[in-house]
């Protein structure tokens, strides 16, 4: 088996309006599919941020524990990412520190709307 990339990530969230809202509002993305989480009342969601870059949205169900479980961030790239962080901000995203400068790249942390953890990055 070959490994060809990495299809998605998935988050879940508490708030799917919210989160569905920051993810296509604020951030520009697309959602590409809509199915059922089982027999649960509640739908899944996949948001294409950019063409193969999709972020799974998962409903936490009443009896499960709020947590981001064991996903640590997920990284955007970006080719300007003092506009993106403003953009970020201005849709309900907090920061988590300040915009770093490395040898070859820039990066900063945000918090999304559920709290998770978002690194922008940007190459020089």
């Amino acid at each position: 088996m070959l490994v060809k990339g990495i299809h998605h990530v998935g988050l879940y969230v508490k708030n799917m309006e919210k989160s569905l809202t920051f993810y296509t509002e604020t951030l520009g993305g697309k959602v590409i599919d809509t199915f059922p989480m089982g027999n649960t009342g509640k739908d899944i969601n996949m948001v294409e941020l950019t063409p193969g870059n999709v972020v799974e949205l998962l409903p936490l169900l009443n009896n499960e524990a709020s947590t981001n479980l064991p996903w640590a961030h997920i990284a955007l790239l970006t080719d300007d990412i003092h506009a993106l962080q403003e953009k970020i901000l201005a849709g309900g995203g907090t920061a988590d520190g300040e915009i770093k400068e490395k040898d070859s790249m820039f990066h900063s942390f945000l918090l999304g709307p559920e709290g998770e953890s978002i690194e922008l990055y940007q190459v020089k």
